[in-house]
């Protein structure tokens, strides 16, 4: 269990870090960016699996699976380039809150489209982070529209992942294959135009260019080790610890505002997940006490 520990707190620290390392691309464009990511990624993940287990992998990718990974593939290819490009224009802050807000809607998401029951105390962690969603709208005059579009893309990914029976890796290497032309194609047109950023940079961005298949497939393979060696209650707790990072990034590294409004809207997302933390807690405690006396 120490082993999958520790790859889950790496993968969600590297996920929390994240803003300084897109921060270091931000002369970059975010869709250049995202293209990078793309194909650096798909040529790491591949060479993983090629090493690892050669091609018969593919085999296992069925052709209603395959359908659900290039849904899954164009919902995770949005996020990458919303977070981007909101990391580098300087809205932090509210990237984070998306990715607070997440997990309570992926619970709407199972209870919608899953037909899953949630009781009382996880309707009452609902209600309060839709107060805090509703408050900040109410107070900012607008919907927090960055932070609902990366909840919603996030959280329509990870319940398209969930019906998709395939391993992570597996699963984000036909996603990277699926992304792959799109990339080149933009990244062809970019240089076919004279605005392509590779090859006439700086060595430093042209390196973290690379490396950002890297740093996009690493905590990604961190995660499936480390998912299937501790318990699902602990992933949902850890789970939190990426957006207080990247809350942390924008407030402190790069001095984004948190207003008093904000920190209220903030209070009642942090008050849902503290409910929803500690009822999950709790029910996984009591169902590994009736398991021991049973």
């Amino acid at each position: 269990m120490r082993e999958g520990l520790l790859a889950a707190v790496g993968a969600y620290l590297l996920w929390g870090l994240f803003p300084i390392y897109w921060r270091l691309l931000r002369e970059v464009p975010a869709m250049q960016i995202m293209a990078h990511r793309v194909l650096w990624c798909c040529l790491f993940v591949f060479a993983y699996l090629g090493l690892r287990e050669g091609m018969a992998w593919r085999r296992e990718i069925k052709p209603r699976t395959l359908g659900l990974l290039i849904a899954s593939a164009l919902l995770i290819g949005s996020n990458w380039w919303l977070y981007i490009w909101a990391v580098n224009a300087g809205h932090i802050v509210e990237t984070s809150f998306g990715y607070f807000i997440n997990p309570l809607v992926s619970v709407l998401l199972g209870v919608v489209v899953l037909r899953e029951r949630l009781n009382a105390w996880q309707w009452l962690a609902v209600a309060c982070a839709g107060a805090g969603v509703v408050y900040l709208s109410w107070q900012t005059g607008h919907l927090p529209l960055i932070a609902l579009a990366l909840a919603l893309s996030f959280g329509g990914y990870g319940l398209i992942r969930k019906i998709a029976v395939v391993p992570a890796v597996h699963g984000l290497a036909v996603e990277s294959a699926v992304l792959l032309l799109p990339a080149l194609a933009l990244l062809g047109w970019a240089h076919g135009h004279g605005q392509g950023v590779f090859g006439h940079s700086a060595l430093r961005t042209e390196v973290l260019l690379v490396v950002s298949g890297l740093v996009t497939a690493l905590p990604l393979v961190l995660f499936a080790y480390g998912a299937r060696r501790i318990p699902l209650s602990l992933v949902g707790i850890l789970q939190y610890l990426a957006p207080t990072l990247q809350l942390g990034c924008g407030v402190l590294l790069y001095h984004e505002g948190f207003s008093p409004v904000q920190a209220v809207g903030f209070s009642l997302i942090w008050a849902a997940l503290l409910i929803y933390a500690a009822d999950s807690f709790w029910r996984a405690r009591r169902a590994v006490a009736v398991t021991v006396t049973g």
